[in-house]
């Protein structure tokens, strides 16, 4: 579905956000993008929809280059819910944000009508339709802003540190939203520092650091290797750590979930009993 050939990207300042990296997403792939600050993780997919183009290499979406399409032609199949829910919204009400996409890309009004509505109880934003969305608690403009993106149901759906103010009830519910539209068979990338949801949710693992790619491969096995983690200024999931420390009663280090961890700790009661 995506992919990236020796991208390298340099910013007016003379920042350089990129250098010379490949990777390729395939269509209904997982997949987590996380590393340091400043590292490039959101430079990176900013060039999957077209807001920025390689200064160096090319980057394809389903088999057309980017800087053959402009930004409104690629948004339609890869949305993009940035970090700053602020820069995304200006409609004057909640209603209205999420049907702007969907006109400016042609629906019809009846469609319109049922993918707003639709979007608004998947995120349990309908009584605040009628309200600005600038009246609203940062997590709650989050909300909308990806009710937004996700009304006209791109086939890529990239978020941008999706659980920054949400608490975590709200984690919990976008932990399994995001599984359940990857089931339906979106391709889901997540731009993060949040170590602990990326390991519920278990996805491929790209770490980035200074611009380039150090690391590529299951979470699993990204996760719970310290040097890997050390090196993207990342710290080990509270799991993983509390495991590293049992090693010595035989189990194993790898170990990410909340799922497996319970399962391996009542099987090692249940020997032992």
């Amino acid at each position: 579905m995506i992919k990236v050939e020796n991208v390298s990207f340099t910013y007016p300042s003379g920042v350089n956000a990129l250098k010379s990296v490949s990777i390729e997403i395939s269509d209904g792939e997982f997949v987590a993008i996380m590393g340091e600050n400043g590292a490039g993780k959101t430079t990176l997919v900013k060039q999957f929809n077209g807001l920025l183009k390689p200064g160096e290499g090319d980057v394809y979406v389903d088999g057309r280059n980017t800087r053959d399409l402009s930004v409104a032609e690629l948004s339609k199949d890869v949305g993009l819910v940035f970090q700053n829910a602020d820069h995304q919204l200006f409609c004057e009400t909640v209603e209205d944000e999420i049907a702007f996409g969907l006109r400016n890309f042609g629906f019809s009004n009846r469609v319109n009508k049922k993918r707003v509505k639709w979007a608004l109880t998947l995120l349990d934003l309908q009584e605040y339709r009628k309200i600005s969305p600038f009246m609203l608690s940062g997590g709650e403009r989050k909300r909308v802003a990806l009710a937004s993106v996700l009304a006209w149901k791109p086939r890529v759906i990239i978020l941008d540190e999706p659980t920054v103010g949400q608490d975590q009830s709200q984690k919990e519910r976008l932990l399994q939203f995001v599984r359940q539209l990857n089931t339906q068979g979106n391709t889901v990338i997540l731009v993060t520092h949040d170590i602990e949801f990326v390991a519920e949710c278990d996805p491929r693992v790209v770490l980035m650091s200074h611009g380039r790619i150090v690391a590529d491969g299951p979470a699993k096995k990204i996760l719970t290797n310290p040097k890997l983690i050390k090196k993207t200024s990342l710290i080990l999931p509270q799991i993983t750590q509390l495991f590293f420390k049992l090693a010595d009663l035989g189990f194993p280090k790898d170990v990410i979930s909340i799922c497996e961890a319970k399962k391996l700790i009542n099987d090692f009661v249940a020997r032992r009993s």
